[in-house]
């Protein structure tokens, strides 16, 4: 199956700056790819040479089984970081224009806005000025007029931003439903619970170069899991445990008893503490292994660089 996306050993450089390394990675068709990384990482330089935007220095990037990325623009949808639409038009008159870039019938592209902009909830607000719109529903608007021509290939740079907590949960299930159709979606974001929920394989970038390229499982077993830890133990008695590196201590409740976190290293057993535990007569009323989070593996696989 020809990929989507792929890049070989791409470089990119600004004067003296290099600010993507050797970068390789294909993307299959129908899967919801995370492109992760801290600011500076190299992400928007890189989706700006896969969308045709700038010349990669060095390297083949080839989109949609095409060398060059201009060729198939109209196969692709993209919600740039930097939002813009213009103030005066109504949504719907937005969605129709950009849509016409992309070659689509005004009348088809009108049916479909509309049915795009009433799923998410803007329904009341379709022949609004885009200038009356709150930045959450003028930032839909504009993930609409990118979806309106019905992409094989969708690009969402920071998608999130600016939405509050049930439209992030709305466009999570959006991004779902394109990947359902078949369609393949490439996001970059800063929120690493989303790329967790949504993602079957992620690329994450540090310092121009990337520093991880597997599924999320995979990332999230480079960083080290915590015991949860509650009862009758001291916080030097569970540094004492085996595999323990570092202890916390939270309280449960304002006079509650306390939780004890505690950090194993990395190739460490929890059975092993366990044992030790009730060897040495702690009395636990919780000992609870909880998985590291890819927000986690992100600060241990970037070194540090967010």
């Amino acid at each position: 199956m020809t990929p989507a996306l792929d890049l070989q050993q791409v470089n990119k450089r600004y004067g003296d700056f290099h600010a993507v390394r050797d970068l390789g990675f294909s993307v299959e068709p129908g899967t919801i790819f995370g492109f992760l990384g801290p600011n500076g990482a190299g992400k928007t330089s890189t989706l700006r040479m896969v969308l045709g935007l700038i010349p990669p220095t060095s390297g083949r990037i080839t989109v949609l089984g095409a060398s060059d990325p201009t060729t198939v623009r109209d196969r692709i949808g993209f919600l740039p970081e930097e939002r813009g639409l213009y103030r005066r038009m109504t949504p719907v008159e937005a969605v129709v224009f950009f849509a016409g870039l992309k070659g689509v019938p005004a009348a088809k592209a009108k049916r479909r806005g509309i049915e795009l902009l009433e799923s998410q909830g803007l329904g009341d607000a379709l022949n609004r000025p885009m200038k009356a719109l709150s930045k959450g529903m003028a930032q839909k608007v504009q993930l609409v007029c990118a979806l309106a021509h019905d992409p094989e290939l969708v690009i969402l740079d920071e998608p999130f931003s600016g939405l509050d907590p049930v439209n992030q949960q709305g466009l999570e299930e959006l991004i779902r439903g394109l990947a359902d159709r078949g369609a393949t979606v490439i996001f970059s974001t800063h929120v690493m619970a989303h790329a967790e929920r949504l993602c079957r394989r992620i690329v994450l970038m540090a310092r121009g170069r990337k520093v991880f390229d597997g599924t999320v499982r995979e990332a999230c077993a480079s960083a080290t899991q915590r015991l949860v830890l509650e009862g009758a133990i001291t916080r030097e008695q569970a540094l004492a445990l085996p595999g323990v590196v570092s202890v916390e201590a939270a309280r449960i409740e304002d006079d509650g008893p306390m939780r004890l976190l505690a950090d194993l290293a990395r190739d460490a057993q929890p059975q092993a503490a366990l044992k030790a535990a009730f060897e040495r007569g702690l009395d636990l009323t919780q000992f609870r292994v909880e998985a590291p989070t890819l927000h986690e593996a992100f600060i241990v696989l970037t070194g540090g660089a967010a």
